[in-house]
């Protein structure tokens, strides 16, 4: 497992970390900065061979992995896969980190209602979903941190409305939950990712994604894309000791993308 660039190799030693959609991309970089951090990682999926390559891959580095399919828009799946972590590491919970989603480009007048419900069942519904399983077994320690991956949608999200709804659900969920859950000792954040160079990116047409690699950095104030390790470092950040009294927020790992410059043309 290769040593991570900024915290130290002891920081999340004996934490037990829930990474949705931990099979590739963010989720799998979250993943491995955790487990380079001491802790120990539970990454689900619903694409079993990409998550299975990645777990072995993962344990081949010496990390503690455990992985199994799983469909966060089921929320009796959600509840049957979160006992089966919890059997299997005694009980405990430490972090659940919520990045499993999935969006599509869309004017919003071309969306489809299959496609919205799609959207919404995994991005909100799902991170629901998967937050009230946890905290569960959180209450029962009175300890734990939640961290939820959203997007950046302050300023409205043209081509993306079906998303833009979810993720701002999801930013409202975290400032609720933060504050009815504050007395069980469970921290709610979340993170804003801006343009990430990702995996994730292949899933859109060409044209796009060559727009995003020359025209997206002359919107953003730092001139660049964002990286995995930016976004895995926030939720590093969140999930030890420098996140003991923070909660309720919402980080934009954006390059400054969210006060300035546009992405999306409307």
């Amino acid at each position: 497992m290769n040593p991570s660039k900024i915290f130290r190799s002891d920081l999340l030693t004996d934490k037990n970390v829930i990474v949705t959609g931990g099979g590739s991309g963010i989720g799998r970089a979250i993943a491995e900065e955790c487990l380079a951090l001491g802790a120990r990682v539970a990454i689900g999926a619903r694409k079993i061979d990409r998550l299975e390559q990645t777990a072995e891959e993962l344990r081949a580095g010496g990390g503690d992995v455990y992985a199994a399919p799983l469909d966060i828009r089921d929320p009796e799946a959600v509840d049957a896969w979160v006992d089966g972590v919890a059997s299997h590491w005694g009980g405990q919970i430490d972090v659940l980190v919520n990045n499993a989603g999935g969006q599509f480009p869309s004017p919003a007048i071309a969306i489809r209602p299959k496609g919205w419900r799609a959207v919404v069942e995994t991005n909100l519904n799902g991170t629901w979903f998967m937050s009230q399983a946890v905290a569960q077994k959180m209450m029962s320690s009175g300890s734990g941190r939640i961290i939820n991956i959203v997007a950046n949608m302050w300023r409205g999200f043209p081509g993306m409305a079906h998303t833009g709804a979810a993720r701002a659900g999801v930013v409202n969920l975290t400032r609720t939950l933060a504050l009815e859950w504050a007395k069980s000792g469970i921290l709610v954040n979340a993170i804003a990712p801006g343009v990430i160079r990702s995996s994730g990116l292949d899933t859109y047409p060409q044209e796009i994604r060559d727009s995003i690699e020359t025209e997206v950095p002359k919107h953003i104030p730092l001139k660049r894309l964002g990286t995995m390790e930016d976004v895995a470092w926030a939720v590093a950040y969140l999930a030890g000791p420098c996140g003991d009294y923070i909660t309720g927020e919402t980080i934009c790992v954006d390059g400054g993308q969210a006060h300035w410059g546009t992405v999306f043309p409307i």
